[in-house]
């Protein structure tokens, strides 16, 4: 298997009031070159502190303690900042949650374009010029000239995004990490992003890691799942088991929760709320919500990311196959 990115035991600190406290443990995971990849979760389970990681873009507070984050062959966490910055949007470029702030107001888009790729490509101010106009054909923007002329604000929140899609290919990014890009935009402008996106990723070959909470459209888009709850991995596997087969209790409550078209029935959560980096919680962190715990075990001791089936890793010790109602 040909891995672009390969975290390896990823631990993260926060240090606060002369405290320090645990926000990922032994994090590892593997992405193959050329897929979209999904890291999903709710709100504060630790997917964006691990893709910022791989970027060296942490909160001061922030440090990594141990473990490896090998890009092609390379241990990124024994980079320089100098080399850091000349991976970053050259090897590997992201896509941020909010278009609306991801450009700047003050210059127009065409010179934002051509910055970007004289800064990565080292062409001249006319090639890169010719090179913007085909990012925006590229990204289904028309009257390209025109759209280059114009400020941010004259665009729309999916136009925006899909022009930062295109800087990132400009750029020939090997790796794409997409943090949350559809959050900030309705439904109808949601799939036609990551239409684009996944358009671009399988005829250039692209990895992709998408960072959601949303798993209706990891679905439709990804071809594996890696599970996070309280910063450790709770599942991995293909999308097509994944759906089919989830192991875990919090997967399966996660998907357990998605409405069903045409019907009215009241919606399924999962009770209680994921535990802050200040609390602590023995054993599995997932323990005081699953409904599948057991006292003397889950409360006590802590389960390893194993493989259950082929290809399909989890973090249990009271893995439940087929729990979808």
């Amino acid at each position: 298997m040909d891995n672009i990115l390969e975290i390896k035991n990823l631990n993260l600190f926060f240090r606060s009031d002369d405290k320090e406290y645990q926000a990922l443990y032994d994090v590892n995971i593997s992405f193959e070159r050329g897929k979209l990849h999904s890291i999903v979760g709710e709100s504060g389970c630790g997917k964006t502190m691990t893709v910022m990681s791989v970027l060296r873009l942490l909160p001061k507070t922030a440090y990594i303690k141990n473990g490896e984050i090998i890009f092609n062959g390379e241990n990124l966490l024994t980079y320089k900042e100098s080399q850091m910055r000349e991976l970053r949007g050259n090897k590997i470029a992201l896509i941020p949650q909010d278009p609306m702030t991801s450009l700047n107001p003050l210059y127009t888009v065409g010179n934002q374009l051509v910055e970007a790729i004289m800064a990565h490509s080292k062409v001249s101010k006319h090639n890169a010029l010719r090179k913007a106009r085909e990012v925006m054909n590229l990204v289904k923007i028309s009257d390209a000239d025109n759209k280059l002329s114009m400020y941010p604000h004259e665009f729309s929140g999916g136009m925006k995004q899909r022009i930062i899609i295109g800087m990132a290919l400009a750029c020939n990014a090997e790796l794409i990490i997409a943090d949350e890009p559809t959050t900030a935009l309705d439904v109808t402008i949601q799939k036609q992003v990551m239409d684009i996106l996944s358009e671009l990723q399988k005829e250039y070959k692209t990895t992709v890691i998408l960072i959601s909470h949303d798993l209706a459209l990891v679905s439709n888009y990804a071809d594996t799942v890696n599970v996070m709850y309280s910063g450790r991995l709770a599942e991995q596997a293909e999308v097509n088991e994944f759906y089919k087969k989830p192991m875990h209790p919090y997967s399966v409550a996660l998907l357990n929760s998605l409405p069903s078209a045409g019907t009215r029935s009241k919606l399924n959560t999962i009770e209680g709320a994921p535990p802050n980096i200040q609390e602590i919680i023995t054993g599995c962190k997932f323990h005081p919500r699953c409904k599948s715990a057991e006292i003397g075990l889950c409360d006590i001791s802590i389960p390893n990311l194993e493989e259950k089936t082929s290809k399909h890793f989890v973090s249990c010790f009271k893995v439940e196959k087929n729990m979808l109602k």
